[in-house]
């Protein structure tokens, strides 16, 4: 069967995973290349606002503490808070998402980030309480864009082509670490560190909007492949991309899905593994950028806010050559595995009449066997960097360093996104959102000893440390690779069984 073909389900076959070939075949989605590519460029465009959010506020925290007469640690517990909603908040509004549609809470999301940014603007001085509130909030708001982009990407696209769409929508959430502070710095050094909040509210109110006017609904569960018309409210409001209403809408659409709680989603060994091994490299590539102001300021005194802001801007160049380039390999890889499973089992062999993978096609191998040699990569890059730091070597070295390891980040980290989409279909708000609920917990815990152990080990010892974790943490990709495709095959079975009591 055609790798973008998806055969159609009709009423009197609910179960998705069968074998039994149905007569009539149907694109994947109704979107045309050019109409997935705008989509994506939409929620990746939503989807800088939850790092640029977290970022952005870094460069201004000695001001700040100086406004509020707190001390820097006070409050850096702000940043702390703020990343422990970001990692919790997904989980409702994700599993919301997959259920209820990504359009609506999109705009839900970026509406209630814009409130917060008013608030974090006029915020008194001598209200702290009011300020930590004010951060989780914003955090609220901001955090779940990430995980209703990859759902959007989920919906549209197909495992051949889900790499590089995926690698492209990471663009946006992998560039705010690079820009915020960029952003932050200029904003506080020429009008006072409440023109961060004022330029974030008119910024996610621009976006707030753009959904508006140009989002479709993508879940699948209520429009199917984007042929069935659904209500008023899921629709956008200027049609610059195929109207639902121009195309055949004789499709099977789903049954309605009772709500399914995420954090079921941690029973699945091989998922958690995926996500503790992504969230580890996520913390120390976390830490890497949290660490680059105090540490560049002490290195290189030369430097003052505005320029150091600037240096964040190597890391950001490299997460976007490395997403780009590293969607492009997820896809090669693929189509690589493809072309050898149908040569040993048949064309017709690799996929269900679903349009769903085959249990036994190695999809965890196809994702994950390159991604291995980079991580090693990574690690030794990242070894070396501390050392570059703490020898004080010419600061075009670390720089260097910092744009190889943006790059690797993301050629270990993106393979590992797109996998548990695979791996879960439906469900990719919700799965994505376990994701940064673990990466987030682990990047705030590295954030807040991340100084401690520099004190105690210098930066030498202490990215030797970070990065052997990562190379401790390597075999978990094996443990994927061979145990995987059980593992799938239950959640088929387990899944036909649902359908066939819920019907």
């Amino acid at each position: 069967m055609s790798e973008s073909k998806l055969e159609e389900r009709t009423p009197t076959s609910p179960i998705a995973n069968t074998d039994i070939k149905q007569p009539t075949e149907r694109p994947y989605s109704v979107y045309t290349s050019k109409e997935k590519w705008f989509i994506a460029t939409l929620v990746s465009f939503a989807g800088i606002f939850s790092p640029l959010t977290a970022n952005i506020y870094f460069p201004a925290i000695p001001t700040i503490a100086a406004a509020f007469h707190k001390s820097t640690e006070l409050i850096n517990l702000t940043v702390t808070m703020y990343m422990l909603l970001q990692g919790l908040s997904p989980m409702f509004f994700g599993s919301f998402a997959d259920f209820h549609g990504r359009r609506p809470v999109f705009v839900l999301c970026l509406f209630v980030l814009c409130l917060s940014c008013v608030g974090l603007a006029l915020v008194p001085t001598r209200a702290y309480w009011l300020l930590m509130v004010l951060r989780c909030l914003q955090a609220t708001g901001s955090a779940s864009t990430i995980a209703l982009g990859a759902g959007v990407i989920g919906d549209i696209a197909v495992p051949a082509e889900r790499g590089g769409f995926f690698g492209f929508y990471s663009l946006g959430p992998m560039l705010g670490p690079a820009l915020g502070p960029v952003i932050g710095g200029a904003l506080s050094d020429g009008l006072g560190w409440r023109s961060i909040f004022w330029f974030l509210c008119i910024a996610t109110g621009i976006a707030c909007i753009v959904m508006l006017l140009f989002l479709p609904e993508t879940l699948r569960q209520i429009v199917g492949d984007g042929s069935i018309v659904p209500s008023p409210i899921y629709r956008p409001w200027i049609h610059i991309i195929r109207r639902q209403s121009d195309v055949a809408t004789d499709y099977y659409k789903p049954p309605k899905r009772k709500f399914r709680n995420p954090l079921l989603l941690f029973k699945n060994l091989d998922i958690v593994m995926l996500l503790l091994f992504n969230g580890i490299v996520y913390s120390v590539f976390y830490a890497v950028t949290a660490s680059i102001s105090s540490l560049f300021a002490e290195i290189y005194p030369f430097l003052n806010d505005t320029t150091i802001g600037i240096c964040y801007l190597a890391i950001g160049l490299g997460t976007a050559v490395g997403s780009a380039g590293t969607g492009k390999v997820l896809d090669w890889d693929f189509q690589r595995a493809k072309k050898a499973y149908v040569q040993t089992h048949g064309s017709e062999s690799m996929k269900t009449a679903s349009g769903d993978l085959r249990d036994d096609f190695p999809i965890e191998k196809a994702r994950l066997l390159s991604m291995s040699y980079a991580t090693i990569i990574l690690a030794a890059t990242g070894m070396g960097y501390g050392w570059c730091l703490q020898k004080k070597v010419h600061i075009a070295a670390p720089l260097i360093l910092q744009f190889i390891i943006g790059a690797l980040s993301m050629s270990v980290m993106n393979p590992t996104q797109t996998l548990i989409l695979d791996l879960v279909p439906g469900q990719g708000s919700s799965v994505t959102a376990c994701n940064n609920i673990v990466r987030c917990l682990l990047g705030a815990v590295a954030v807040s000893v991340i100084d401690i152990i520099l004190n105690n080990l210098r930066p030498g010892f202490t990215y030797v440390l970070l990065n052997g974790i990562i190379i401790i943490s390597i075999p978990l990709i094996y443990f994927v690779i061979k145990l995987g495709p059980r593992f799938r095959k239950k959640r088929r079975e387990a899944a036909a069984k649902t359908v066939v009591a819920y019907s």
